[in-house]
């Protein structure tokens, strides 16, 4: 089974489902999905930020610097772990009720999540005047429970957000369309990065429990989500339900087969694509989290640059960074998702061996180089993906297999190598981190080259009966 060979011979997907779609136009589309993930993200990585930053001083002051930043870092990884289990129940519900009304869910969990985190007191500080002298235990608990929040909305945005552009966009364009629910990624980067900047820059260098920027400095961005989530919802709502999900369910109301859990078939059908796809990104995923907050923590705590520099840094690099994705994802139209995704991977094979001597030179030129390189190898692969995973799965169950696919990469390569990284850092072991990296970039290489090419498959509701090959098969 591919992603579905249509009979309709190379029609459009508005074309195959027979479906009017004068109502939404491919820029609206475009528009809601990348303003979406923005937001969605952006409260993502103020919590990266944020865990690097702020939350060892004020949610862990009874341990050491190391521990502190292991607990927080492991805070971080809290995130991945409810990914799949986001992706698991909007999958379902966004192959049932539709990629429209999920999406609009998923932002509002996410945005309440974060004010809420915005809110919370310290382990031993208070909050706008409320709870002077902490809340104990109760605040790193919490803030656990936050992020599993957002953990679990991002688990359902993005597969939404990519199916969104996917299923409207022209055949032969799938790579342009999907590259703006990933342009996303690269704007809140941007955000995030700039609006830390902007209260650290006002704070001062005072980072103590006591600062201006600790005491109530990181909470604006967190509470500035409040807004950016209502124009995103309102943007959202105004945009029509995919006409290949519309033809999904005209097909699924005349079959009288039971119906059955879109999860349940994901796994039984196609249960090889959520495997090596996500393989694949592991790679992108391990090289992402560590040029973000792994390396705003290490730059700031080991190498001793300035918190107004690498947050500046982490601007200019999200530039980079969205440049990197815009490009990689148009030519993956041309030559294909797998080469594009496999000359990524091969890059990062190399690079992880050698960033970290680089780094610990300890020039800020160095540091520069470091997360500007990274993020270029992320994006190279991150482009293609918002096209790829779409194309490998049926539509009956599109958004619960390409979630799982790239929620299963967000553990293997986000969540658990930050936590390896930040012990082996505190031993003073960078050179592990680097082989560690290179490692996981192997094993992806691995599954790219067991991956057949996608980017001609057809994304409509129908499924041929001839249609037997499956998409991970070696030709």
């Amino acid at each position: 089974m591919t992603a579905t060979n249509s009979p309709t011979g190379g029609a459009t997907p508005q074309a195959a489902a027979g479906v009017p779609v004068k109502k939404t136009s491919l820029a609206r589309v475009a528009a809601a999905s990348s303003i979406g993930t923005t937001i969605e993200w952006y409260d993502f990585f103020i919590y990266g930020t944020a865990a690097a930053l702020v939350f060892p001083t004020l949610f862990f002051p009874e341990q050491s610097a190391a521990s502190a930043t292991l607990s927080s870092f492991a805070t971080f990884a809290v995130a991945f772990f409810a990914r799949p289990v986001g992706a698991a129940v909007f999958g379902h519900f966004g192959d049932r009720i539709g990629r429209k009304r999920t999406l609009v869910w998923t932002l509002m969990i996410m945005g309440v999540a974060t004010v809420f985190i915005g809110l919370l007191p310290g382990y031993e500080t208070g909050a706008f005047g409320a709870f002077e002298n902490g809340i104990g235990i109760v605040a790193p608990t919490l803030l656990v429970l936050c992020r599993f929040f957002q953990g679990f909305a991002v688990g359902g945005e993005w597969a939404g957000a990519t199916l969104l552009t996917a299923e409207y966009a022209p055949e032969g364009k799938r790579g342009l369309m999907a590259m703006w629910p990933q342009l996303g990624v690269a704007f809140a980067f941007f955000l995030s990065s700039g609006t830390f900047l902007i209260f650290a820059l006002v704070a001062g260098n005072n980072a103590g429990p006591d600062s201006a920027f600790m005491q109530y400095g990181w909470r604006i961005p967190f509470l500035l989500s409040a807004v950016l989530v209502l124009i995103g919802l309102w943007i959202r709502v105004s945009v029509e339900e995919t006409p290949v999900f519309k033809q999904d369910r005209e097909l699924a109301s005349k079959d009288t087969a039971p119906a059955t859990l879109p999860f349940a078939d994901a796994i039984r059908f196609q249960w090889k694509e959520i495997l090596i796809a996500g393989g694949a990104l592991t790679s992108l995923f391990s090289l992402f989290y560590m040029g973000t907050s792994f390396l705003t923590n290490y730059a700031t705590a080991t190498l001793g640059h300035s918190r107004p520099f690498v947050l500046g840094m982490g601007m200019v690099a999200a530039l980079v960074f969205g440049l990197a994705i815009a490009l990689s994802a148009m030519y993956s139209d041309r030559i294909g998702r797998k080469k594009v995704i496999g000359t990524s991977v091969g890059l990062a094979i190399v690079w992880s061996l050698v960033v970290f001597p680089i780094l610990d030179t300890g020039s800020t030129g160095a540091f520069a180089l470091g997360l500007l390189v990274t993020l270029i190898i992320f994006g190279i692969a991150y482009g293609p993906a918002g096209a790829l995973l779409p194309e490998l799965f049926q539509a009956r169950y599109r958004y619960t297999g390409a979630g799982l696919g790239y929620n299963l990469a967000g553990i293997l390569g986000g969540a658990l190598p930050p936590l390896a990284a930040a012990a082996m850092v505190a031993a003073g072991n960078t050179l592990g981190v680097g082989i560690m990296l290179s490692l996981l970039s192997a094993m992806s290489m691995m599954c790219v080259l067991a991956m057949t090419e996608s980017s001609k498959n057809k994304v409509t509701g129908e499924l041929a009966e001839n249609d037997a090959v499956l998409a991970t098969e070696v030709p």
